[in-house]
């Protein structure tokens, strides 16, 4: 499992969407900047307050440019619940193959349960890799905060 390095292009990923949507990434975020979350599950209560952060965050987020979606492994009805109980607005992807999403990634898996562990990624809007956040367990992850600064930053040094 290689991890995902800065300059590194973002592999393809489908995103299960409620009502047998389905998103591809990269390319739902061509163009702009963005964020892509892995998280652990709804029973988690980090996961809960980072997608919480980045929903309440939404308005800078977009101000800045940065698009933001999340996958996990829970299924549909409950990441269906955990989406409307906490207002998220952003695509939340349900189902995913834990070990298939880390061959491409580098996330780290629990092994039994088996889910994703916290991972994060800041992508350009050529869908490379910024900035990889990786965690072995429940805590070290990005938050909204830094990404947009990093953003800013970043499109000010690029107009300079």
């Amino acid at each position: 499992m290689p991890l995902l390095d800065p300059g590194d292009p973002f592999p393809r990923l489908t995103l299960n969407l409620r009502g047998a949507q389905a998103i591809q990434v990269p390319d739902a975020f061509a163009g702009d900047f963005a964020v892509m979350l892995f998280n652990r599950g709804a029973w988690c209560p980090y996961c809960t307050a980072q997608l919480r952060a980045f929903q309440r965050a939404s308005e800078s987020l977009a101000q800045a440019g940065i698009k933001v979606a999340a996958l996990w492994v829970d299924g549909e009805e409950t990441t269906a619940q955990f989406a409307a109980k906490h207002g998220l607005t952003f695509p939340l992807g349900h189902s995913a193959d834990a070990r298939a999403v880390a061959a491409l990634t580098g996330a780290f898996v629990n092994p039994g349960p088996v889910y994703l562990q916290s991972t994060g990624f800041v992508l350009d809007p050529q869908g490379k890799v910024i900035v990889s956040v990786y965690s072995s367990g429940a805590i070290g992850r990005l938050v909204p905060d830094d990404v947009v600064g990093l953003v800013r930053y970043m499109r000010a040094e690029h107009a300079a």
